[in-house]
């Protein structure tokens, strides 16, 4: 981006977003990275969250019998869907709504600035990239995505490591074959 920084417009910054620059330059490669996957996941998960709200709404309001069904978040906590969502009037449930929202956004964004800062620290420091930088940063987000669920316990944080680690390093090694 040779543009001064004076005659660059909002516009300008939103359309050369998804071309590596995105919107901010901190001044560091690895504080764009992370800054630019936080930023993106966690569009996604608002997007998925309120997405899937408004499906169990018009499905209870359309009279669908939802009492066996349970939804699970990012850090596999199961939720009834609605469970803060009774609220007495339409208010404390847009409230929950927007926490809800905001907690699942907030959660997808940590996994990928996290993920995304730690691989490239660590080819960085190790000099290259393989499935062992994929494997300790998954497993590393992973442990920390446990850790903002609403209740957490050792063994599934010890999960959530191992299943980060698994799906980052498979991830890795299967990266060009299909």
């Amino acid at each position: 981006m040779t543009e001064n920084l004076e005659t660059r417009s909002l516009l300008d910054d939103l359309r050369n977003f998804d071309k590596g620059g995105g919107f901010l330059d901190l001044g560091h490669p690895l504080l764009n990275r992370i800054t630019h996957s936080f930023v993106k996941a966690a569009g996604i998960g608002a997007v998925q969250a309120v997405a899937r709200d408004a499906y169990f709404t018009v499905s209870h309001g359309a009279g669908f019998n939802l009492s066996g069904t349970t939804t699970t978040d990012i850090t596999g906590t199961k939720r009834q869907p609605f469970h803060e969502l009774r609220g007495e009037n339409g208010m404390k449930s847009l409230e929950a709504m927007v926490k809800n929202t905001s907690k699942e956004s907030f959660q997808w964004g940590l996994a990928a600035g996290m993920y995304s800062g730690l691989t490239y620290g660590l080819t960085e420091a190790r000099g290259s990239h393989d499935w062992k930088n994929s494997a300790i940063a998954g497993a590393i987000t992973g442990a920390a995505l446990a850790l903002t669920a609403d209740s957490h316990s050792h063994e599934q944080i010890v999960n959530c490591a191992i299943t980060g680690a698994a799906v980052s390093t498979a991830a890795n090694l299967l990266t060009g074959i299909f």
